[in-house]
């Protein structure tokens, strides 16, 4: 959809996909938060059936939002790296006869893979770092407690106020950020080496 020769409204597509980055995270959590309250949404034959501010399901909820912010800014970074492929290298593909299908497997995917790696370490730790979702989240839904992610403890542990063990958690935090990021990158770089 970003960079094929085939698919009219390539410029909409990388447009839909970055314009939910520019949204703050606050704002697209109350947004959403709305979206799936029963009482307040628009779809309310669906959120009505189905409770996605439950216990069971608040976590995916948190997930979408985040992934709906955040994606955009994933696919500016492999659309760059895309956009740094040489255009000879497509074209040598063509005369050995690749498809497109081909030409995305062989080619596009292991050129941009330090992208997607760079994106997911990103990831990791953003997903360490969830506050502000959560956070709003709380007001929507009771399955939400002061302790639900990392940051989260770490901030109602501050507001107590137990200052030395809030930064205890953050040390922790920060540790385990740093251990999930370099097991990750270094299982990359074995995986490369094959």
């Amino acid at each position: 959809l970003l960079d094929s020769g085939l698919v009219r409204g390539r410029r909409f597509f990388r447009l839909a996909f970055f314009v939910p980055y520019a949204v703050p995270g606050v704002v697209a959590a109350i947004m959403w938060g709305f979206l799936y309250s029963p009482n307040l949404s628009p779809f309310a034959a669906v959120t009505g059936r189905v409770d996605l501010l439950g216990a069971d399901l608040v976590l995916w909820a948190i997930a979408n939002v985040v992934t709906w912010v955040y994606v955009g800014y994933n696919i500016l970074i492999i659309y760059s790296s895309l956009l740094a492929i040489p255009p000879e290298i497509y074209e040598a593909a063509r005369l050995d006869g690749a498809g497109p299908a081909r030409i995305a497997w062989s080619i596009k995917i292991p050129m941009v893979l330090p992208a997607i790696v760079l994106t997911t370490v990103f990831s990791i730790i953003g997903t360490l770092q969830l506050l502000a979702e959560p956070q709003v989240f709380r007001t929507f839904s009771s399955a939400v407690s002061s302790t639900y992610t990392p940051n989260l403890t770490v901030y109602s542990t501050s507001s107590i106020p137990n200052f030395n063990l809030a930064a205890a958690f953050s040390v922790v935090l920060a540790l385990a950020t740093f251990a999930l990021s370099f097991t990750f990158l270094k299982f990359t770089q074995r995986r490369d080496a094959r």
